[in-house]
């Protein structure tokens, strides 16, 4: 495909996603990181504070609408397209039947193509922004090693700092480096250097206040979320690696997967027989990082959202293959853009029929509107003077969308670790109505009425609830009160 024809499609399908993230619900988790961006602070007891910056930035230019939360989304996936199109240029061996130039072009549109690339782009996780700086990182370490000059070195550590503020399993870029600085016999002169250390200065900087916010909270983010390194179940071992492999394969696609796979064995091969420079680094960044999930899921589920960050080196390593294999990247990619668009539909507009247990979409994305107005009548029928949720994602999509006349207070510990006003005082006066998941086991508490309402899409049910009427000074207390849209703190 020539570069004015793939720089056209990438803004079409830019241009495209801006108008998904506009019309598609939020999800609970979306919601959630909407929350951190009416209250930030250097660290979360999920994650680092990026994502919360991420949408704090488009809604200040588009208000806190759908697309203000997302805005970030689209033109992060943009941006990287771009950067990982140069690397690919910049990493490209030569000489080989593909062009650098064109190299640049397919692995930008075989990472298009990707199910996790093609959901990313439209919704805001902390994913969006670790996904943008793995890959500009990944661009200065391929602008390195084709330039040799050591300004990138401190690019590549910026870059990675802002990864590693993004989300914690950035310290796989890291460790990545480190090891092609240690096994690639070219780069290895490097270390008695002081580019690189600088470059890790900067990155470790740039970490500081996530560390120090953890630090001032006992390291619960650190824990929690390096607790699940730890986790092991070897007799689920091989159920875990089936969902693995086959959650990727679908996630990816079939073809861009099989691609994208045999890519990295080539790589991996060439390195291991030539040491080479370029090779090691896609190896670093791809195939290091997806043998450590592969080791995780011996012991515990892999969500299918971590091994992401293998897939731009690998959508590199697919234009290493030879002609034979090339000829599969078209269909490749046309299929996922395909697939990717008809997750949009269904996403925007549930346009399928589907129930609950084959549409993800809908467990997510469908009837929180409805849901929010039904909730609120409920309180208003049973004389609430708030509404609680245990449920973070349901507490924060009622914040969002149900009335600013009703205060939305969240229960749960998790929100004693956000700078947000205290609900202590929420229930001295009035009762509250407490929404909870039918999922989970009944509360010992006084129904409201009505005792259950169930959020759907199209007539179709996504989830059952149950609504508690809380007493004054009932048991569960309420946590903390919730920012609303379009309140000023």
């Amino acid at each position: 495909m020539p570069a004015s024809a793939a720089l056209f499609l990438l803004l079409t399908l830019t241009g495209l996603r801006l108008l998904v993230a506009a019309v598609m619900p939020l999800s609970p988790d979306e919601a959630y990181y909407w929350v951190w961006s009416r209250a930030l602070q250097p660290g979360y007891l999920d994650h680092p504070p990026m994502v919360a910056l991420f949408v704090r930035a488009g809604t200040a230019l588009l208000g806190e609408t759908t697309l203000g939360i997302r805005l970030l989304a689209p033109i992060a996936a943009l941006l990287g397209t771009l950067l990982l199109a140069q690397a690919a240029s910049d990493l490209h061996p030569q000489p080989r039947s593909l062009p650098a130039r064109r190299a640049g072009i397919e692995a930008g549109l075989l990472l298009n193509a990707t199910l996790l690339t093609g959901a990313g782009a439209v919704t805001m996780t902390p994913d969006t922004p670790l996904l943008l700086f793995w890959t500009a990182t990944l661009w200065a370490m391929a602008r390195l090693v084709a330039t040799g000059r050591s300004r990138f070195w401190l690019l590549a550590g910026g870059f990675a700092g802002l990864a590693l503020c993004s989300k914690y399993s950035a310290l796989l870029l890291f460790l990545g480096i480190g090891s092609w600085l240690l096994a690639a016999a070219p780069a290895r002169f490097w270390l008695r250097r002081p580019a690189p250390w600088a470059g890790l200065g900067v990155g470790l900087a740039l970490f500081l206040p996530v560390l120090g916010w953890n630090a001032a909270h006992h390291w619960v983010s650190l824990l929690k979320q390096g607790g699940r390194a730890g986790a092991w179940h070897p007799v689920e071992a091989a159920r875990f690696m089936a969902e693995l492999i086959g959650g990727q394969a679908g996630l990816a696609t079939p073809l861009v997967f099989l691609l994208c796979i045999a890519g990295l064995a080539v790589v991996t091969a060439a390195f291991w027989r030539q040491r080479d420079a370029k090779a090691g680094l896609i190896v670093a960044l791809g195939t290091l990082p997806g043998l450590v999930f592969l080791e995780h899921a011996l012991g515990d589920r892999v969500q299918g959202n971590w091994p992401a960050v293998m897939f731009p080196a690998a959508a590199i390593a697919a234009t290493w293959l030879s002609p034979r294999w090339q000829r599969l990247s078209g269909p490749a990619w046309g299929l996922g853009l395909a697939l990717s668009g008809l997750a949009y539909l269904q996403a925007a507009g549930g346009v399928f029929p589907l129930p609950a247990p084959l549409d993800p979409t809908l467990v997510r994305l469908g009837g929180w509107s409805d849901f929010a107005e039904e909730v609120a009548g409920a309180a208003r029928q049973n004389g609430a003077g708030y509404i609680a949720a245990v449920n973070y994602g349901d507490a924060a999509e009622l914040a969002y969308l149900a009335p600013k006349d009703l205060p939305v207070a969240g229960i749960a510990p998790r929100w004693g670790f956000f700078s947000l006003p205290d609900a202590a005082s929420l229930g001295a006066t009035a009762p509250g109505l407490l929404v909870e998941s039918m999922r989970r086991a009944p509360l010992d508490l006084s129904p409201a009425a009505p005792a259950e309402i169930t959020r759907s899409r199209h007539g179709i049910p996504a989830e059952r609830y149950r609504l508690y009427l809380l007493a004054p000074d009932a048991a569960p207390a309420p946590t903390a009160i919730l920012p609303r849209r379009g309140e000023t703190k």
